[in-house]
Formats: C-alpha cells, structure tokens, sequence
C-alpha cells in the first residue's frame, strides 16, 4: 500500500477543509514547494495535490504551484480539481505531474473517460470518487453528482478505469477514523480495482486496517499537518508494506 501525502491548494497556500466546506479552511503553509520538499526528504515518494480554487470555479487555478513543485522535486504527482477537456489534461502533464486525477468531468461526461483511457493509458488516470451517504458529490463537493457510487465506479470499470481514490466526505478533515465498511463494500463489489483510501485517518492503526481491507494507496492530510502521524512513522510503514 502506497502512502500519498496531500496537499491542497487555495491561492496558492495549503490548506485542509473540514467536510469540503470551504468556510472551514485552516492554513498549514504558505509554502507549498518547501511542504513537498518536505515529504520527499521524509523518504515519500508519492504526491496528491488538489487544486481547490480549481474545483470551486471549474477551471484550474493553480497550475503554477505544480510547476514549482515538479521542478523542485522527484516526486511522482497527481493533480486534479478544474479539469475540464483534453486542453487541460496537456497542461497539468507539461507543468510535471505524472498522473491526471479526474472526479467532475467523469461524472458530467462519462463517455470522455474511456476516449482518455485509451490516448493516455489507465494508468496515468485516476479517478476520485467523492462520496457523501453513498452519492458522488462534484464540482469540490458542492453540487450533487447524481449517480450512486457504486454505479459509478462500474461506469469508470466499464470505460477501462483501473484505479480509483475514494473520499467519504463526512470524514475528511475531522479526524473520527476511516470509511471502513465503505472501503470493505467497494473491495467486495469490484475486488479487481486499485482502490486508495482518502478521508478521516488518524493514525497509524488507521493505515494497518485500510492495508488490511485491500487498499492499493492512502491520502493522508490533516494527520501530517496536526503532527498526529510523523513524516518518519509514514516512511516507516512506506517500507514495510
């Protein structure tokens, strides 16, 4: 199981939400380039970076900070949030980030995925399934996706998609602990999919219990930015699984 620190944009500055409600924003850094830094010199080599201005209005919005970023470290990048057409796609690739993570557009424009799956490969698309009550939630988690999550990730399935992260909004950023039956319900349902866990980890149990369900990755936020779970202990459980 692959350890993915995180790290969201809001003009520039990394910033954690509480249940995606952008009214409950703390700051951790002003400097994104020296956070990801940060992660690489812990022995991480693996980045999620969400663009959350991009998300809100539609269109991406911080493009500059993945540049900064892949130009200053080896990390391996995936970055989503205002992705909207192919146009896009090229500019997140060119600016350095490796994978393309994809929610919105896969759920307003479904028949696009499997276009994409076979121009850039499965394996450079990642598909975020945001989930409040068991409904994909769009557009940084303000409007209703109008699909059941697990119609949706069949769709993703169907279109050649191999790997999805999946964030119960109810659990982000408030540190109660995981989506555990949820997580266990999607390994059951699709066993075959690279499924990484995104939301609610608190500590390093969290992680042996997700690494136990099946999960192929974790995002873990707010846990780094509290101090809850060392870079250190991340590192060392990165190398034991």
């Amino acid at each position: 199981m692959i350890i993915i620190p995180a790290i969201d944009i809001i003009e520039g500055k990394c910033v954690r939400l509480s249940k995606g409600d952008f009214n409950k924003q703390t700051i951790y850094s002003e400097d994104p380039v020296t956070m990801a830094r940060s992660f690489e010199e812990a022995g991480l080599n693996r980045l999620h970076i969400v663009d959350l201005d991009g998300a809100k209005k539609g269109k991406i919005q911080n493009l500059k900070v993945l540049e900064s970023i892949a130009s200053k470290t080896k990390l391996t990048i995936d970055f989503g949030g205002g992705i909207k057409n192919n146009k896009d796609m090229e500019q997140v690739f060119n600016a350095g980030a490796h994978i393309i993570t994809l929610g919105s557009l896969a759920v307003k424009k479904p028949g696009l995925i499997e276009e994409l799956v076979l121009e850039y490969g499965p394996e450079k698309i990642l598909i975020g399934a945001d989930v409040l009550n068991n409904k994909i939630k769009i557009s940084g988690w303000l409007e209703d996706g109008g699909i059941d999550v697990f119609d949706f990730i069949h769709n993703m399935m169907a279109s050649g998609i191999t790997q999805i992260f999946c964030t119960d909004i109810s659990k982000d950023g408030m540190m109660e602990g995981i989506a555990e039956e949820l997580y266990k319900k999607i390994l059951q349902t699709f066993p075959v999919l690279q499924l990484t866990a995104s939301g609610g980890v608190t500590n390093i149990g969290d992680l042996h219990k997700l690494e136990e369900i099946g999960c192929k990755g974790v995002i873990v936020g707010k846990a780094i930015y509290e101090g809850i779970i060392s870079l250190k202990e991340l590192n060392n459980l990165n190398t034991k699984i």
